[in-house]
C-alpha cells in the first residue's frame, strides 16, 4: 500500500486528494482508497485570458490554499517527494507569464516542483481518472475503494473535461485514442463574451466561439464514434445536480448519473437564463462558480449538442449522457503507483 497526494490546479479550482493506493480484489485491480479530498475556487485564472499573467492576488489566494494542503499532507503521513505527492497544473498555468512566480511559490509551500501539463496530458489523466468511479465502465468502487480497471470495456467513450480555462475531448475505450484540448471554458467564455450577462449578441458570439473550437476538435477526435458521452467536472455536476433537481449537492446521486440528452440541454438552457437569485438558491452552486457558470453550461450544451449531431449522421445517435465524479484529480493520483501498479 502507498499513501499518495494529488493537486489538481485549474483556472478557477484548486483540489487536493490523499489516498492509499492498493491492490486487492479478485480482479486484482489497482484501486484508490480515499482518506481525505479538499476543494477550494481561487480563481487563479482571473484575468489571465486578457493580460496574460496572474493577478497577485489570485496567486496569493492559490498559494494560501496550497500551504493548507501541504499542512494536511503533513497531518496525514504523506511524504512530501516525488513519489508520493503530485501537483498538476492546467489551463491558466500553461498561458500565463508569470508563472515562474507560481512555481516557485508551490515549491516553497509544498515541497515539490507542480507540473505545468500539457493539453494531451491533462486529456490522459482526466480519461484515466474517469475509468475510476461509477460512471467510469471500470469496475465500480464501494465506500472501500475506487476500482482502476478490469471492466468490460468495448465501445469508444467519449470524456470531457470541462475546466475554467480549457476544455478536454478524449476518445478511446480502455485507454485515450485520440485527444483534443480546446481553449475555451466556463472562465474563459464568462470574461471573453457573458461577464456583462447573457444577452442574445454575447450569447450568440459565445456559442460562435465555441463551435468554431468544436470543428477543430472534430478534425483530431471522431466525435461520431461516440458509444457513450462520460462528463467531468464541476461544471457538468452542477448541471446534472440541476437536471436531477437536488436540493443540495449529493456526490451518491451525481457520480454515475445517467440523463437523456433531452433533460441534459434543458438544464443547461435553465442555467445560462437563470438570474442571480436563482443561482444564490441552488444548495448545489459554490458561490464562486455562480458568476461562471452559466457559461459553462453553455460549453457543454455546444458539445452535448455536437456530440448528438455526428453521432446521429454516423448512424447511432447518442440519447444519453453519465457524469463521473472521478476524474483528473483520481487520475493523478493513481498514476503515483509504484511500478508495475499503475492502472
Amino acid at each position: 500500500m502507498t499513501r499518495v497526494a494529488a493537486v489538481d490546479c485549474g483556472t478557477n479550482t484548486i483540489r487536493l486528494l490523499v489516498a492509499d493506493i492498493v491492490r486487492d480484489g479478485p480482479d486484482g485491480a489497482v484501486r484508490l482508497r480515499p482518506l481525505h479530498r479538499s476543494s477550494s475556487i481561487v480563481r487563479l485564472g482571473q484575468g489571465v485570458d486578457r493580460t496574460g499573467r496572474f493577478d497577485a492576488e489570485a496567486l496569493e489566494r492559490t498559494l494560501a490554499v496550497v500551504r493548507e494542503y501541504a499542512a494536511t499532507c503533513t497531518a496525514l503521513q504523506v511524504p512530501l517527494d516525488a513519489a508520493h505527492a503530485r501537483f498538476v497544473a492546467t489551463s491558466a498555468t500553461r498561458d500565463a507569464e508569470n508563472r515562474d512566480e507560481f512555481v516557485a511559490g508551490v515549491h516553497d509551500a509544498l515541497g515539490i516542483l507542480p507540473e505545468v501539463v500539457t493539453g494531451q496530458e491533462e486529456a490522459r489523466l482526466s480519461f484515466a481518472g474517469s475509468l475510476l468511479g461509477a460512471g467510469g465502465g471500470a469496475v465500480a468502487g464501494d465506500e472501500d475503494g475506487e476500482a482502476a480497471g478490469g471492466g468490460a470495456l468495448s465501445s469508444p467513450r467519449l470524456v470531457v473535461d470541462l475546466g475554467g480555462g480549457s476544455t478536454e475531448l478524449v476518445l478511446g475505450v480502455a485507454a485515450p485514442q485520440s485527444a483534443y484540448s480546446m481553449n475555451t471554458g466556463s472562465v474563459r467564455i464568462t470574461e471573453r463574451h457573458l461577464a456583462d450577462g447573457v444577452t442574445p449578441a454575447a450569447d450568440a458570439a459565445a456559442r460562435a466561439e465555441v463551435r468554431a473550437l468544436l470543428d477543430r476538435a472534430a478534425d483530431a477526435v471522431d466525435l461520431g464514434a461516440a458509444a457513450r458521452l462520460v462528463g467531468l467536472a464541476g461544471t457538468i455536476s452542477t448541471v446534472t445536480a440541476h437536471a436531477l433537481g437536488l436540493e443540495s449537492f449529493d456526490r451518491e446521486a451525481i457520480d454515475g448519473a445517467e440523463l437523456s440528452v433531452e433533460r441534459v440541454l434543458a438544464a443547461c438552457d435553465a442555467i445560462v437564463h437563470s438570474t442571480a437569485a436563482q443561482r444564490e438558491s441552488w444548495g448545489y452552486l459554490l458561490p464562486g462558480r455562480r458568476d461562471v457558470i452559466a457559461a459553462g453550461a453553455l460549453v457543454w450544451s455546444e458539445v452535448v449538442a455536437r456530440v448528438v449531431a455526428d453521432t446521429t449522421a454516423a448512424g447511432h445517435p447518442l440519447t444519453m449522457t453519465v457524469t463521473s465524479l472521478s476524474d483528473i484529480l483520481d487520475g493523478i493520483a493513481v498514476s503515483l503507483a509504484p511500478a508495475g501498479e499503475a492502472a
